[in-house]
């Protein structure tokens, strides 16, 4: 633990609060600072000709997450969200014949709904399987669900609500079995747990910095399984997709043979510059260590919010929760911004109640504190 926190003076805002929503936004690394003015004096100094060093650095960000979930080389690509990595994919995918079935949960994060369901006018036959209780997925109703006319299963590793960690190996498995491809958002998961693509046989990754990996907006990330690169020809693409962008070509496109076909337009390169800090200090610390930090964390918030007889919507299975607990009562929406006006940064969401979401850099003393102040706050209300 002290090991871990010896980090906490590289992030400037937890000097002036209690910072527990990094399932949201992590706190922000302070070489930012360095990042993004070197981003604006090459600028400021080069003008076009920064193009130079901003084109290759889509790769090169795009290699320290890969160092990180275990993605080999030529596989990932940075962009600029999910929203868009995930229409991106959905352009790759022909909904008009027999194999037409999309299959997710009804605990999936909004926008890989939208998407999906958007395309129904196209063919596409949604399919959504309903948890019983609203916070965790039962494995074997999604793999009940993935038969053989399942085309692609657009899946959270880890749910934002409640931080149930899906079986992913598993429905993978099941997606394949059967033909079918998983589209896996690890927005939730990257950063707080560990995550290996190969390991999980994963077919495409998405997800993106802002979040556990205390990066900035603008960093989403693809990865590709590498046998698929080439199979797959996004309708959703632009000049960066063509193997030759910089000829201007007017023919119908040339793809790209590399991850490349799959990035559109030109880079959002000032998100690349506000993610790299992050990434390192991730890959510093070390996701397995992050990983028992966090789980000891979330027990303690756990076991307080049980005895203050709070509503968990949050897996008491320490197994198959992630980074965050979920805690409701009476008043939590307007509590939560009594606690950000204390002071204690946290989030709330319908349905999941005030999301607490320590990471490496808090401490004991934080997470009982945030606690104390819930159980203060409720008193008060009790007593008026």
């Amino acid at each position: 633990m002290k090991d871990l926190l010896t980090w906490r003076r590289q992030f400037p805002i937890l000097s002036k609060c209690v910072y527990m929503i990094s399932n949201s936004l992590g706190a922000m690394p302070r070489g930012v600072y360095d990042e993004l003015e070197e981003f604006a004096d090459l600028w400021a100094t080069k003008g076009v000709v920064a193009w130079e060093d901003w084109v290759p650095m889509v790769q090169s960000t795009a290699e320290l997450i890969a160092s990180i979930v275990n993605a080999p080389k030529g596989t990932m690509i940075m962009h600029q969200n999910v929203s868009v990595l995930q229409h991106v994919l959905i352009s790759c995918f022909d909904f008009k014949g027999k194999r037409n079935k999309v299959v997710y949960s009804d605990l999936e994060f909004p926008t890989v709904h939208y998407n999906w369901k958007a395309r129904e006018k196209d063919g596409a036959n949604v399919v959504i399987v309903k948890s019983p209780d609203g916070v965790h997925l039962p494995t074997e109703l999604m793999l009940r669900e993935i038969d053989e006319t399942t085309l692609v299963v657009p899946i959270s590793y880890v749910l934002f609500r409640s931080a149930f960690i899906q079986d992913a190996k598993a429905i993978i498995k099941r997606a394949h079995e059967v033909g079918a491809v998983v589209v896996l958002d690890a927005y939730q998961a990257v950063g707080t747990i560990p995550v290996d693509v190969q390991d999980l046989n994963c077919d495409f990754m998405v997800g993106g910095s802002v979040k556990w990996l205390c990066g900035g907006p603008g960093g989403g990330y693809l990865y590709v399984r590498k046998d698929l690169i080439g199979k797959y020809e996004p309708k959703s693409c632009g000049w960066f997709s063509h193997e030759h962008p910089f000829n201007f070509d007017m023919d119908p496109i040339k793809y790209s043979p590399t991850v490349m076909r799959f990035m559109g337009g030109s880079p959002g390169v000032q998100g690349l510059y506000s993610t790299r800090p992050g990434y390192r200090i991730v890959k510093k610390v070390g996701v397995k260590a992050i990983r028992k930090r966090s789980m000891k964390m979330t027990a303690r918030l756990v076991e307080r919010a049980l005895e203050q007889g709070l509503v968990v919507n949050t897996p008491m299975d320490p197994a198959v929760r992630a980074g965050t607990v979920s805690v409701d009562f009476p008043g939590a929406e307007a509590a939560c911004s009594e606690l950000i006006r204390r002071k204690f940064i946290v989030d709330y969401r319908p349905k999941a109640g005030v999301r607490i979401s320590p990471h490496f850099y808090n401490t004991d003393d934080e997470c009982e504190a945030i606690m104390d102040e819930i159980a203060k706050m409720r008193a008060k209300a009790r007593s008026r």
